[in-house]
């Protein structure tokens, strides 16, 4: 006999209820009702209150009677509910005392902490009824029954990846995108064979966990323009898919959406990688609104000061309690559900020194959510990438407690080749670790290149083009007075700032952009660049445009025709990554070719002599490893890759003696930076010359 038909049956209110199960949490689907399961620890009692669908009122609410608690669980289960048409939240009740950390409210209405699906915002930018609506972000139910048709997450090795980092809105909200239904999952689908042309086998998208637009939305003093959450860095529903990035959102089918896209990345060999944020939640401090976890146990999902206030390592007014064994098990278990459900391939965790804070602030030795996270066996074969820093000046890179399988974006790789490619002096040594996957960082304690994600640009701050074109922020279209945004941007406007029509200075910018995307993709570690890097958008030297949904921030795809040499350039070197796996070495203490050669090894004008001092501004590193290429007759024939790349970064030409070959190899010219519109896609070129000369700011690329 099922235990639920064992149990005795009550009414409530006109509702058939029987004593539901602590596990799982939220809501799951048993014979013929739905099972209600939260989690409080200080609440004294519990009210579950149901809606239909957009009904302002609810149609019942039910208490759940002391029997129905279990531990520090109430659960429930309710009979005969219509779940495609319903919307439900909880009343919490206990004691309202902050400086003991409880802010328990039973007049609010509060979010599923579980929610599989959230409505409220179901379209982008309608603007919320904040005096009439008793219940603003309304959990829902969702059945998993995707029909995914043999899709599994790929797996591929980390040294193989090239990410590109998106905005699933601004990806394809411009007209200019041609798609049916621009600024959505559906819309980012459709772009997917440019994605696959392009060569990246990564998408790296920007929260898509619910979240409210309208939150802290102000209107530009100035301009008048609306402003919005609209990078989305503050998280309702860590279960739920944003609705309103949906084309089916007002319908509740951003599930099956999402998962459509995912299914259709993977059929053409693209990985997809959620930008995570639990370091805080959208609660904001103690003046900020109760939606949730403020209602549910605030002392135990927050770090709160011994007074009873937020500790705020995240900038935003509250720190998630991440090491709490309770707020540890949400995590896993969101991760665990976006892994299973969604097939996710990887997570980036905005802000992840937060993650190995303990309840006071104080960072770990030992993380335990950091720990779990590594070894989970359902998580085993996802990429876990940690922003190795947080708002509370807890700086990681290098040092992040990794249990060997964190990867980092390496912000100290970002900062070294920008100056190198300004042409600060004193950066040589620097960029040759930077180049082979930061040793200095990681080396030491048995990392792997792989371990640094290599890039000059990403969401947060200038795009590739802003980096060559402005030497300040210009972030007034903010409506913050131009304060806001970092001011280290280690950027150099080529001559003069921000547009122009000086064709030097155009050529200039252009010659290094494509300088960037050269010694990027000649990298060991994992290359990452953001959408429109690759045909020069701009955002107007704006660095921190967190708050713009307009054609700044939307990605212009005129673009792609207007820059298409640029285009072809980025798409031709991630090409000559995937062709040479000398490039992608995942190992520091990788053996010598066949050929004799040293899998790593740094030059200057002449071949094994490097110039380290403070005022060099060249350097040449070379690349190798084994082949084994097939004959025509099925037998294995064994070669080498070898790839030599000089970058000279100074303001003048010089020539570059090459290092000597075994007859009959010769050093062929794949990209030069230094020739103007050089066609893209032509074979390299063989030279009879013992060397090359290198024209000022330029990078050359030459193999065998």
């Amino acid at each position: 006999m099922d235990r639920i038909d064992a149990l005795p049956t009550a009414e409530i209110k006109g509702h058939r209820v029987r004593p539901g199960k602590p596990l799982p949490f939220g809501v799951s689907h048993v014979p013929g009702g739905l099972n209600f399961s939260v989690y409080t620890s200080a609440g004294t009692e519990c009210t579950l209150v149901l809606f239909r669908r957009g009904s302002a009122i609810p149609f019942a609410e039910i208490d759940y009677p002391s029997s129905y608690r279990i531990g520090d669980v109430f659960c429930m289960i309710v009979f005969d509910l219509d779940y495609e048409d319903l919307e439900y939240g909880f009343r919490i009740d206990g004691p309202f005392n902050p400086q003991a950390g409880h802010r328990f409210d039973r007049s609010a209405i509060l979010m599923d902490p579980y929610a599989r699906t959230i409505s409220g915002r179901d379209i982008w930018g309608i603007k919320p009824d904040w005096d009439n609506e008793v219940y603003h972000y309304r959990s829902r139910v969702s059945f998993d029954d995707f029909d995914w048709e043999g899709d599994r997450p790929l797996e591929i090795p980390p040294e193989d990846l090239v990410i590109y980092e998106t905005h699933v809105r601004g990806f394809t909200r411009s007209p200019s995108s041609g798609v049916e239904h621009p600024g959505t999952y559906a819309g980012l689908a459709e772009k997917i064979p440019y994605l696959k042309q392009l060569g990246i086998n990564a998408l790296e998208l920007m929260p898509v966990f619910e979240f409210d637009e309208f939150e802290n939305s102000r209107i530009h003093p100035d301009t008048g323009e609306q402003l919005y959450n609209y990078w989305g860095y503050s998280t309702l529903g860590f279960f739920a898919p944003k609705a309103a990035f949906a084309a089916t959102g007002k319908f509740g089918m951003q599930v099956d959406e999402f998962k459509q896209l995912v299914k259709e990345l993977h059929a053409n060999g693209i990985e997809i990688i959620l930008d995570v944020v639990f370091n805080h939640t959208a609660e904001g401090n103690e003046n900020g609104p109760t939606l949730c976890f403020k209602g549910l146990d605030n002392k135990t999902y927050y770090m709160l000061t011994p007074e009873g206030y937020y500790f705020n390592f995240s900038g935003t007014g509250n720190t998630l309690n991440c090491n709490n064994p309770v707020v540890r098990s949400l995590v896993l278990d969101c991760l665990r559900y976006w892994v299973a459900e969604y097939h996710i391939d990887g997570f980036r965790f905005d802000l992840a020194s937060i993650l190995g804070r303990d309840p006071w602030g104080y960072p770990l030795s030992n993380p335990p959510l950091l720990e779990s996270l590594a070894f989970d066996p359902i998580l085993s074969s996802c990429k876990l990438i940690a922003e190795a820093w947080d708002a509370g000046g807890l700086y990681q890179v290098g040092s992040f407690p990794a249990f060997g399988r964190w990867a980092e974006w390496n912000g100290k790789y970002r900062d070294t080749m920008r100056r190198f490619l300004k042409g600060d002096s004193d950066q040589v040594g620097e960029v040759a670790q930077c180049v082979q996957g930061s040793p200095h960082l990681y080396q030491a304690n048995g990392r792997a290149p792989a371990t640094s994600i290599n890039f000059f640009t990403c969401h947060d701050g200038f795009t590739l083009a802003d980096l060559v074109s402005f030497n300040d922020k210009h972030n007034l279209a903010n409506g913050e007075g131009n304060r806001d945004g970092g001011d280290d941007n280690h950027s150099w406007n080529c001559g003069a700032e921000g547009w122009t029509e000086d064709r030097t200075v155009l050529d200039l910018r252009k010659r290094q952009i494509m300088n960037a995307f050269a010694m990027l993709l000649t990298s060991r570690g994992v290359p990452m660049f953001v959408m429109g890097d690759e045909m020069g958008r701009s955002q107007g030297g704006n660095n921190n445009a967190y708050c713009i949904d307009s054609e700044l921030t939307w990605l212009d795809w005129g673009l792609a025709e207007s820059n298409q040499f640029l285009h072809d350039f980025a798409a031709s070197l991630i090409s000559f990554r995937m062709r040479h796996p000398c490039l992608r070495v995942n190992k520091f203490d990788a053996p010598e070719c066949r050929i004799g050669l040293p899998s790593s090894s740094f030059h200057g004008q002449r071949p094994w002599s490097p110039d380290w001092s403070e005022g060099s501004r060249q350097l040449a590193w070379m690349f190798t490893c084994d082949l084994e290429v097939m004959s025509n007759d099925g037998s294995g024939q064994h070669s080498a890759d070898v790839v030599y790349v000089i970058a000279n970064m100074a303001h003048y030409a010089s020539w570059f003696e090459l290092p000597s070959l075994q007859d009959p190899l010769e050093w062929k010219v794949a990209f030069n930076t230094g020739v103007p519109e050089q066609p893209t896609h032509q074979p390299p070129i063989a030279i009879k010359d013992r060397g090359v000369l290198a024209g000022e700011r330029s990078v050359v690329i030459l193999t065998i």
